[in-house]
């Protein structure tokens, strides 16, 4: 679970390191994996000032205001066969407006949570489903 004021690493090729979650919005305090969240870039990866076009506009930056959907929490998740999973890590990806994956690629492993809440896109994309 991870509540306001969490950080959350960011594990897709969006340009964003660490954020830190503002709002969940299921309107619960606390956020599982699969549920979208509301987070600001607290560290991104600078931007080349050689890179220039269409490229640098889909970075993000620090301190933009993104929606995520949170892909790993290190609080214990009960499955419905009775076995309980966590991760060492709290992670997202980041959303567009369309709740579509911003980065092309998933870089670590997502729980299979996410397959259950119609998440399949972020699923597909990811090298490992645990």
């Amino acid at each position: 679970m991870i509540g306001l004021k969490g950080t959350l690493n960011v594990i897709d090729n969006s340009g964003a390191v660490i954020a830190e979650c503002i709002r969940v919005m299921n309107g619960g305090r606390f956020a599982r994996a699969g549920d979208e969240i509301v987070c600001v870039v607290k560290r991104a990866k600078p931007i080349p000032a050689t890179m220039v076009g269409q490229a640098a506009q889909i970075k993000v930056k620090k301190g933009d205001v993104k929606r995520a959907l949170v892909v790993r929490t290190r609080k214990e998740m009960a499955r419905p066969d009775g076995r309980y999973i966590k991760f060492d890590d709290n992670a997202c990806i980041l959303l567009n407006n369309k709740k579509e994956p911003l980065g092309t690629r998933i870089l670590g492993v997502v729980a299979a949570e996410l397959r259950q809440k119609n998440w399949v896109k972020a699923a597909s994309l990811a090298p490992r489903i645990v």
